[in-house]
């Protein structure tokens, strides 16, 4: 860790700067912070179908019933049966 690193915990170390913030609140320090700018790239792709009706309202039933989303379902559900198709048109 660089001397400067933790300049509010004048920790020398990552074990120190943590065990500091263990015991104080960043509340008490909030006017010695700085703003940050940075972005965020996700790279995952959003691509909407259009989906039956009658599958919709099953779809949100099952997930509510598991527990999970309707689009992890969906998801989960599409790569089963990708793999499916694929050990069928290569098989080992």
């Amino acid at each position: 860790m660089k001397k400067d690193k933790s300049f509010i915990s004048k920790s020398k170390s990552y074990k120190e700067t943590g065990e500091f913030w263990d015991s104080h609140d960043l509340g008490e320090f909030w006017d010695k912070t700085e703003k940050a700018d940075f972005e965020v790239d996700i790279e995952s792709n959003i691509t909407y179908y259009a989906l039956d009706n009658n599958l919709s309202t099953q779809i949100q039933s099952i997930s509510r019933q598991r527990g999970i989303s309707p689009e992890t379902l969906i998801n989960l559900w599409i790569q089963e049966k990708l793999q499916t198709i694929d050990e069928k048109i290569s098989p080992s």
